[in-house]
C-alpha cells in the first residue's frame, strides 16, 4: 500500500479556508477517495487548544505582551497530540487534509518579530514541530490569498465562534497591519516553496466565486496526482 499523502489548506484570515475545505470533502467523497480531515487549532479537544483559544481571547494580555516563542508552544503542542494519528492515517494511505498546520504558526508568530529574527524564530519551530515533536511533514500546501482588508471584512461576517465567546474577532484578526505583515510572510513562503500552490480568491477586488476557487484547487490536486 503506497502511502498517503499529507494536504494543507493554509490562509489568510476571513480567505474561505474553512468553506473550501468542506466542498473538497463533499468532492473526495464523491470519488470514493479515502480521506480524513483535521482542523487546527483543536479548541476543545485538548488543554493545548484550550490555551490557544484563551490566548486569542486575549485571556494573556493584548498580542504584543505574549512572547511569540511561548504562544507557539500551545498550538505545537496540540499538533503534537495529533501527530500519531495523523501517521497511521498516512500509513493506511489516506489523504489527509489539515487546516492550518505548522506554517500557520510560521506566518503568525514570525509576523510579530522583527524581520531580522524571523528565519532564527522559524528555525527554532521546525525543530520543535519535525524534530522533538516529530509531526509529519506536509507534501503539498495549498495557499488561499485574501488581501487584508476583504479579509478582515469576510472575518466580521462569519458565525459565533465558541472559542471566542462574545468576540467577532480574535486579538490576530483585530489588527490590520499586523495582517499584512502575515499576508506578506505567507506569500514569500509560497514563491520559494515547491510544495506551495497559490491561489488568488479575489479578482478586481471582489471574492471569486466558491466553485471557481474550488476548481482550481482541483486542478492543483489533479497536477499533483494526489486524485
Amino acid at each position: 500500500m503506497s502511502k498517503g499523502k499529507l494536504i494543507v489548506i493554509e490562509g489568510t484570515d476571513g480567505a474561505g479556508k474553512g468553506t473550501q475545505l468542506k466542498i473538497l470533502e463533499d468532492k473526495l467523497k464523491s470519488l470514493k477517495i479515502k480521506f480524513k480531515v483535521i482542523d487546527f487549532p483543536r479548541y476543545t479537544n485538548n488543554l493545548y487548544g484550550e490555551l490557544v483559544g484563551r490566548f486569542l481571547k486575549g485571556e494573556f494580555g493584548p498580542l504584543d505582551q505574549v512572547d511569540p516563542y511561548i504562544a507557539s508552544l500551545a498550538y505545537a503542542g496540540d499538533r503534537m497530540l495529533a501527530g500519531h494519528e495523523i501517521k497511521n492515517w498516512l500509513a493506511d494511505g489516506q489523504v489527509v487534509i489539515a487546516n492550518r498546520y505548522v506554517l500557520s504558526n510560521k506566518a503568525y508568530m514570525a509576523a510579530r518579530l522583527p524581520e531580522n529574527e524571523r528565519k532564527k524564530y522559524i528555525n527554532w519551530l521546525e525543530k520543535l514541530e519535525y524534530g522533538l515533536n516529530k509531526v509529519p511533514r506536509e507534501d503539498l500546501v495549498i495557499f488561499l490569498y485574501v488581501p487584508s482588508e476583504i479579509g478582515q471584512e469576510n472575518v466580521l461576517k462569519k458565525e459565533k465562534r465558541s472559542h471566542l465567546g462574545d468576540k467577532k474577532r480574535d486579538i490576530m484578526e483585530e489588527d490590520l497591519n499586523f495582517q499584512k505583515k502575515v499576508a506578506q510572510i505567507y506569500l514569500e513562503f509560497a514563491i520559494k516553496a515547491s510544495n506551495w500552490a497559490l491561489i488568488e480568491c479575489t479578482s478586481n477586488g471582489k471574492m471569486r466565486s466558491k466553485q471557481e476557487i474550488h476548481e482550481e484547487i482541483l486542478k492543483i490536486l489533479e497536477s499533483r496526482r494526489i486524485i
